[in-house]
């Protein structure tokens, strides 16, 4: 310890200067420290910014890519960022990871440098693509391959008559069984068909991302739809010992019989009792006729009826060679889940309320007081 007063004095001017200097140390260590982090996160968060954001915004040209059979979420992320889709396959995976998503379909995709994650693994998962579609064009169902190819030729850059001159082609036919084996099958060139293609070209919204589109993209876009809308149904298919062409052809006949959800399984279970209950009584549905007179007919008359044709189920057992028109997913779950009950008969009124009976004299009874102008052969619908 100092011993003079002015050493005491001394002594404690140099403790205070030592100790500002370490203050002011610490205050430096501390700025240069907190700067580090505040850089580090700067950089971190730009980092992370820029891998999650989208490649290109304005960019919506689409890319196509292919995801092998059994690529995980980091396989998928590097092939991504190879084909320039988005900008950084770590943080891709990261984020699939975080948001636990799987389920990525394998095959071809199409994406777009606009897409946010959530759009591109929205894709990945359902197949569809995610930006804004050029146009689109709504297919209804209950329609033929002659209305598609009209509403195709109106609304897109096609023409009408070329699509049907692909309906015809029986050598394209047979390249797109080759390429759709999982729903194309060789009964589809039976010698009765009509249209090979007929009822397969799936009744939904199309999106369209270029203005031209040629005949054979906008077919095996509908094709690769309409095997989307199948495939949950292959193996109650196989239990009802239907094959594909025989189970859409059901499905045809329900839609254009049909309006109502409930009374298309009702509808089916009829058809049902008839193909395969003790009465071995042929379907007599109505839309076949139709079909078989390739006539616009809103109204049938009794020597209508008795027209000779392969779709007619007047004049023939069992369904007709193929699909008389495309049809909806709850035309297929009824076709291939009928209701159970006894009746083997049904006429909807004129204001489309559908009445059924066990008995053909029941029958008859619900025609006069529902439908009483309505012509019948001996036995209906």
């Amino acid at each position: 310890m100092p011993s003079s007063k002015e050493e005491k004095y001394s002594w404690k001017r140099r403790r205070i200067k030592e100790a500002s200097l370490a203050r002011k140390i610490i205050l430096i260590v501390l700025l240069v420290l907190i700067i580090t982090i505040g850089i580090g996160a700067y950089l971190v968060y730009n980092y992370i910014e820029e891998g999650l954001s989208p490649k290109d915004p304005d960019n919506d040209t689409l890319i196509e890519v292919e995801i092998p059979l059994g690529s995980n979420a980091e396989d998928i992320g590097e092939i991504l960022e190879e084909n320039e889709v988005i900008n950084n396959a770590t943080l891709f995976r990261y984020y699939v990871s975080f948001n636990n998503e799987s389920g990525f379909q394998a095959g071809e995709h199409q994406f777009a440098q606009s897409m946010e994650f959530d759009e591109i693994i929205e894709s990945l998962k359902t197949g569809r693509i995610m930006v804004e579609p050029d146009f689109t064009v709504t297919i209804p169902e209950g329609v033929g391959v002659e209305q598609i190819a009209s509403i195709m030729g109106e609304q897109t850059s096609i023409d009408g008559e070329e699509f049907m001159e692909q309906m015809q082609d029986l050598e394209y036919i047979e390249s797109l069984i080759e390429l759709y084996p999982n729903l194309l099958s060789e009964e589809i060139l039976e010698e009765d068909v009509r249209y090979p293609l007929e009822g397969y070209l799936y009744a939904i919204t199309y999106s369209f991302y270029e203005d031209e589109q040629s005949v054979n993209q906008i077919i095996e876009m509908m094709l690769q739809e309409t095997e989307r809308q199948i495939e949950p149904y292959r193996e109650v298919i196989n239990e009802h010992d239907f094959t594909i062409h025989e189970a859409i052809t059901m499905a045809s006949l329900i839609e254009m019989e049909a309006v109502g959800e409930e009374d298309r399984y009702t509808i089916s279970g009829v058809f049902e009792n008839r193909l395969n209950g003790d009465s071995e009584m042929r379907l007599q549905t109505d839309p076949t006729v139709i079909y078989a007179m390739d006539e616009d007919r809103e109204r049938l008359f009794n020597e209508d009826y008795e027209y000779e044709h392969p779709y007619s189920t007047y004049t023939n057992d069992g369904l007709p060679p193929g699909p008389i028109a495309n049809f909806r997913d709850n035309a297929l779950d009824a076709a291939l889940n009928p209701e159970e009950h006894n009746y083997l008969y049904f006429v909807a009124s004129y204001e489309g309320e559908v009445f059924y009976a066990e008995e053909y004299e029941e029958h008859l009874a619900n025609i006069e007081e529902h439908r009483p102008n309505r012509e019948d052969p001996e036995e209906v619908e």
